[in-house]
């Protein structure tokens, strides 16, 4: 037959194939051949990018005959930074979900349709002492609530976390002390954090310390102030800190103010507690009140309300 040596397989035309495929594949389980390296290739078409890959496989039909099926798999589909680019159509990048409600913005010193309306003038049904739960015993008077010296803070029967807060305070019109003692108050976010209420109107005193500061550790921006006797106003907005399951700190509380409509502190990071001696502190807590500082000064407070965020 032609003087083919059947000992002899390497002459074989399949096997001839096989030996010349070695490069890119390799010889086990029994004569079955693993796949060839994978190729890939890149295809862009409008803006998407196309990973094709070819992997070829040797399928053994009999003992001899091995036949490749190629496999065309997709690999991914990616947007490229390019995509915005060529995007033509408005439409296509119109958000219409979810609907944000409507909120009716207060005119006036009427807060909006939405907010938590925590001091009117009229009672003090929101507070009580922050010594003993008792109610809150600060003068009420002309739709104010002063500091009656002695009395001790007061603060909210309800706690909150993030919050847009509005208030409005009045410095004595009989202006005594220097410094620290004078018209000085403060108002405490969650029970906790600081932010200085005090008469510095042509009154010098530590920069960490005077009105606007987030009290021994944010200076303000500017010094603000009106004169004794005038309102003034605090727009807060408030970023409560975040704890994780163990109590460990991960996210530091933030505040941004305005006073008097001009910003005094602006996204400013809160290290913890605001001690009068000593570092701040970050213990693990929840929602907490609002309270409002008896420093032994007539200050007054009016028109406070706050909005959940």
């Amino acid at each position: 037959m032609g003087g083919h040596n059947s000992g002899d397989h390497k002459g074989h035309p399949y096997v001839r194939n096989l030996i010349g495929s070695s490069k890119n594949q390799r010889l086990e389980n029994n004569g079955h051949l693993s796949p060839k390296p994978i190729r890939k290739r890149k295809i862009n078409q409008v803006g998407l990018t196309l990973m094709v890959t070819q992997i070829e496989y040797s399928h053994p039909l009999n003992s001899f005959v091995m036949n490749r099926l190629p496999l065309f798999v997709i690999f991914s589909l990616a947007f490229l930074p390019a995509t915005f680019s060529q995007i033509t159509d408005p439409k296509a990048t119109e958000v219409w979900s979810p609907e944000p409600r409507v909120v009716t913005p207060g005119t006036g010193a009427l807060p909006p349709s939405d907010a938590m309306v925590l001091l009117d003038g009229t009672h003090l049904k929101e507070w009580m002492s922050a010594k003993d739960s008792s109610a809150a015993a600060w003068t009420l008077q002309d739709g104010a609530a002063t500091v009656k010296p002695a009395a001790g803070d007061i603060m909210t029967r309800r706690t909150f976390g993030d919050v847009q807060l509005h208030l409005e305070f009045r410095e004595p019109t009989v202006v005594k002390g220097e410094g620290q003692g004078r018209g000085n108050s403060g108002i405490f976010l969650q029970g906790r954090y600081e932010l200085q209420v005090l008469d510095c109107y042509q009154n010098r005193t530590y920069s960490n310390g005077q009105t606007g500061s987030i009290y021994k550790q944010s200076i303000p921006l500017v010094n603000a102030c009106r004169k004794p006797g005038e309102w003034q106003t605090y727009d807060i907005m408030f970023t409560a800190p975040r704890f994780n399951k163990d109590s460990i700190l991960t996210a530091p509380a933030r505040i941004t103010v305005l006073h008097n409509g001009v910003v005094v502190q602006l996204n400013t990071e809160i290290k913890g507690t605001t001690e009068y001696i000593g570092l701040p502190k970050n213990m693990a807590h929840g929602k907490g009140p609002l309270k409002l500082q008896d420093h032994g000064d007539l200050v007054s407070y009016r028109n406070i309300w706050v909005r959940e965020l």
